[in-house]
């Protein structure tokens, strides 16, 4: 089994003030700064949280192969008895997770491992807690081993000195990114969970984040990046345990925060620009325009009656009277499930569609198939 060791024990912050890592560093910082800014300009940022969230829940689980369209989640979202598909699901735990561990961090200001925990069991829907048990081996192509996870007795230990690295400034005062850094490839070494590592993980970066006050939301999402560039990732994880190969490491994650930052500022302005024109052409045409009914429309790329009876406080009759003038206007998209109707915002869906680089013709077929009641 392997042997960890707590990581301020393993090296001193100097060793990341290095002349690549520091230009790295203000390449990565300055979007991150921008991407916090943006995100405070959009007036309800619930929009952001619901959308982009579901977003990076689909690209964390692609990372571990587990592969769903935004199409599929829409419907899971709307309709669980009908989308179907496992993957689904588990993308939908995934978003949860997120929103736990971040309703978690902004009321403590703190990443506890109780946190992580709390995570870990949305995401699986269970309360296995840390394993107890070998962890699984890595190997090669050739089937050579690689590497081993410490043995179950010493995850209480590792993940306990995680804690104190994550909340105590004092014990590594480094910059924030490159302790990220750190701490992910900490995590995924200790790989405390039977189940759930990669993605939990991941949902912990951008925790970290939200913590130390780099963003307010938790809206940086590497995830898309990750999956672009998979092989390096794997390939640079063992690295630093075969290599002591650090710097790598934390230039492919300060590259991840920089690539990720830029995307992120421009999907937003295309949201909030959307969300603009959407406003003033529903005002102009609609005498049943609020400002509560725009917000439904963006926070639920695919809605329903009974979202908007909710969000708008009116009957289902006048919701339904609602979406189907939308629907009517070209500015929604009528589908029909089983016996139950569903709206699309698709101009918002070809956003997010680009975000991960999926195609959006689902969506525009989608679009195509309107079905009046």
């Amino acid at each position: 089994m392997t042997i960890l060791v707590p990581l301020e024990q393993r090296f001193s912050p100097a060793r990341f003030e290095t002349p690549r890592l520091l230009k790295q560093l203000v390449a990565a910082a300055r979007p991150l700064a921008e991407l916090k800014t943006i995100v405070a300009s959009i007036p309800n940022q619930a929009i952001l949280i619901s959308t982009l969230g579901l977003q990076e829940a689909k690209d964390s689980s692609a990372v571990e192969n587990i592969v769903t369209t935004h199409d599929e989640l829409y419907r899971h979202a709307l309709y669980p008895e009908f989308a179907g598909g496992s993957a689904a699901k588990e993308v939908a735990h995934y978003s949860e997770a997120l929103w736990t561990g971040f309703e978690h961090v902004r009321q403590s200001g703190l990443l506890t491992n109780n946190h992580i925990l709390e995570v870990q069991a949305v995401l699986e829907k269970n309360r296995a807690g840390f394993r107890r048990i070998p962890g699984t081996a890595l190997r090669n192509s050739l089937g050579e081993t690689i590497y081993t996870p410490p043995s179950p007795e010493h995850v209480p230990g590792l993940m306990a000195s995680l804690e104190r690295f994550i909340n105590d400034e004092s014990i590594f005062p480094a910059d924030p990114l490159v302790k990220m850094a750190l701490i992910h490839h900490q995590f995924e070494s200790i790989h405390p969970f039977y189940d759930g590592n990669g993605r939990s993980g991941r949902i912990v970066n951008v925790l970290y984040l939200v913590k130390q006050g780099l963003l307010d939301i938790p809206a940086l999402y590497l995830s898309r990046y990750i999956v672009q560039r998979k092989a390096d990732y794997y390939r640079l994880l063992q690295a630093v345990r075969d290599d002591d190969a650090w710097e790598d490491w934390v230039l492919y994650i300060l590259a991840a925060v920089e690539q990720t930052a830029r995307d992120s500022v421009g999907s937003i302005r295309a949201i909030g620009r959307l969300l603009l024109e959407m406003k003033r052409q529903i005002r102009a045409q609609y005498r049943f325009y609020s400002q509560d009914l725009i917000n439904n429309l963006f926070r639920y790329p695919y809605t329903k009656i009974d979202f908007v009876m909710q969000d708008l406080g009116v009957s289902r009759l006048t919701a339904a009277r609602y979406l189907d003038r939308l629907a009517e206007g070209g500015i929604l998209h009528k589908r029909k499930t089983g016996r139950v109707n569903y709206y699309i915002n698709l101009p918002l869906c070809r956003i997010l569609a680009a975000i991960s680089g999926e195609d959006a013709s689902r969506h525009e077929a989608d679009g195509r198939e309107q079905t009046t009641q």
